[in-house]
């Protein structure tokens, strides 16, 4: 029985989608040669590896024990690939971590700054992107970390809460809005709005839930950074979705009024996740565990085990 990397990575996407048809897709495989890989697997084995029903497909209990091998193996490869690039660039590793707009603006950037000053042997590669693509880059390997929302599925991934990040409405001084202490999103949309950037990770969020209300704010400006929606609503162009955080230490330079969000996805909160702690690089153990000394005592655990904060004698990190 021979299954090769590709067959593995296959079944997983097939089992995470729980259909053929979108694991192919995630996989960038054809349907069909999709198919055939899988129906190699169960021949090779001997049993069925997936149940196939009308909506859809689950795993067999071989299927199930297949999984758990397969993501045990893909984690290894990772991990071996993470740790063998630092030897060939110079004794070099690069870490890729993905995070969200309020991570990217208010979190991430300062404490890249200062561990990449401390570890001079490590480069970092950080994407920013919706906390639901963040979710299937991490799961798939292609970032070793990630910080998103809380109001998305985070699926089998490790997790711990980094702090709060609610999302909250700003105004002009004298604006409608600006004397409510808080106020439902779907009141927002008869007001002009300041935005992000079309493509931004938090305006698409944004978007999706205007959709379901049957109504589209109405933008007068597409800005590309939070002080400078600061500073168009500060001049009385419009009002503004943005993270409580990310717009502090602009209040100290623009006269603004903050409005809290009824809205249960408005209530979030910051995750740092990760396939698994033992999976994890040096690198990536050394980031998580700054990540969370910066935000204690607001880190906590949820779902999983820790994630670290701080290094053990074996090169894991410990919490």
């Amino acid at each position: 029985m021979t299954y090769d990397l590709t067959d593995l990575q296959l079944f997983l996407q097939v089992v995470d989608e729980g259909s053929i048809t979108r694991g192919a897709e995630r996989s960038h495989l054809s349907l069909a040669s999709a198919s055939t890989r899988i129906k190699a697997m169960e021949k090779a084995l001997g049993a069925p590896l997936l149940i196939r029903h009308r909506r859809g497909v689950v795993p067999s209990p071989a299927g199930w024990l297949l999984v758990a091998h397969a993501r045990q193996v893909i984690e290894q490869i990772a991990r071996m690939r993470s740790e063998l690039s630092r030897y060939s660039d110079g004794l070099r590793s690069t870490l890729v971590i993905s995070a969200n707009t309020s991570a990217t603006e208010t979190l991430v950037s300062s404490v890249i700054v200062d561990f990449m000053a401390d570890n001079p042997d490590i480069d970092l590669e950080l994407e920013e992107r919706p906390s639901h693509e963040i979710v299937a880059a991490v799961t798939d390997g292609r970032a070793e970390l990630g910080i998103i929302a809380d109001t998305v599925d985070s699926g089998r991934l490790e997790r711990a809460v980094l702090r709060p990040d609610p999302l909250v409405v700003v105004t002009p001084p004298g604006h409608a809005l600006s004397a409510c202490a808080q106020v439902a999103f779907s009141e927002c949309l008869g007001h002009p709005f300041v935005g992000f950037t079309e493509g931004n990770p938090l305006q698409e969020h944004l978007s999706g839930q205007a959709q379901p209300l049957g109504l589209r704010p109405r933008y007068r400006a597409h800005l590309p950074a939070t002080e400078a929606i600061c500073g168009a609503v500060a001049a009385g162009v419009g009002i503004a979705v943005v993270p409580a955080r990310a717009i502090d230490r602009w209040r100290r330079t623009h006269d603004l009024r903050v409005v809290d969000l009824t809205n249960s996805w408005a209530k979030r909160n910051l995750l740092l996740c990760c396939r698994r702690r033992s999976g994890l690089s040096d690198a990536a153990a050394a980031l998580a565990a700054r990540l969370m000394a910066h935000e204690a005592p607001a880190a906590r655990l949820i779902g999983h085990e820790a994630l670290p904060t701080s290094a053990d004698d074996d090169g894991a990190a410990s919490r």
